[in-house]
């Protein structure tokens, strides 16, 4: 069969290539799940829009402020952070915002920024185990217990700044309003409060939730899965790395490095050689 055999494919076939339920566009059209953008421009905020393109509809009012807080509360967390930091030099190295937004953001991977997913995907784990009929603590137990025993971290717990993460119970007590109006199931922050019951019984000390659990638990009891509970991070991030990049691109700096140049990083190398010097074995 040669070229000329081949059956030629059909507009429709063509357009099928990237078939998607999002966006359909037409010269002179744009909707957005169904909604055309002139309807939606002005109407909706950002974060129903963020909803609308993950979930497929709009959300009820509550649903929103809850995403809406979610969002805000992982915004920023200053320089020390290593994806504003990254982002932060890289603007002294004279990159466009583009390439500094990104260079944050591609720092946001399992150990800076998974910890999210990693805590919906906990509570998740835990619900299958409450569906069973074994209680919320004696489940936390037994869950703290298997990470103690691999000397593994549980995710969205501790901080390695903040005694107690400021943004812990504004978003807690938002939840527990939403559960108390019956807008969405108490089971993820019953597990993520035996968590921390567990975790401070073990310790002998407080261990609450950090931005991370917290979050997750706005997350899961909104439904989402755990896989976007880290895109939704990188979302509310951005808008922190890009207003660092930003501010860092202005401040007239350039190539500013991980230390300042009066700190020198330390050497654990051999000490100086002399020409031809060979250490013994």
């Amino acid at each position: 069969m040669n070229a000329s055999d081949t059956p030629s494919m059909t507009h429709e076939e063509i357009g099928d290539w990237w078939s998607t339920s999002l966006t359909r566009i037409a010269p002179g059209e744009i909707e957005l799940r169904g909604y055309p953008v002139q309807d939606v421009i002005g109407r909706h905020g950002f974060v129903e829009v963020v909803w609308l393109m993950l979930r497929g509809e709009l959300p009820e009012p509550a649903q929103s402020r809850m995403l809406e807080s979610a969002l805000v509360a992982g915004v920023d967390h200053g320089p020390q952070a290593p994806s504003i930091a990254a982002a932060r030099m890289a603007a002294t190295c004279g990159l466009g915002l583009n390439n500094a937004v990104a260079s944050g953001v591609n720092l946001l991977g399992d150990v800076h920024g998974g910890a999210g997913q990693q805590c919906v995907a906990l509570l998740d784990r835990m619900a299958e185990l409450r569906s069973e009929g074994t209680d919320a603590d004696d489940v936390a137990e037994a869950i703290v217990a298997e990470y103690r025993e691999r000397g593994g971290y549980v995710p969205g717990f501790g901080h390695r700044f903040h005694p107690r993460d400021p943004r812990r119970d504004p978003l807690l007590g938002m939840v527990r309003d939403a559960v108390r109006d019956g807008i969405v199931d108490a089971g993820p922050l019953e597990s993520a409060l035996a968590l921390e019951k567990a975790l401070e019984g073990r310790r002998g000390r407080p261990v609450p939730m950090n931005i991370d659990g917290a979050t997750a638990v706005v997350y899961a009891c909104l439904g989402f899965e755990a896989e976007l509970a880290r895109g939704l991070f990188v979302l509310s991030r951005s808008v922190g790395i890009l207003a660092h990049a930003w501010e860092e691109s202005n401040s007239g700096a350039r190539i500013k490095g991980p230390l300042p140049r009066t700190v020198l990083a330390g050497y654990t190398g051999p000490s100086t050689r002399l020409p031809g010097e060979v250490l013994d074995d």
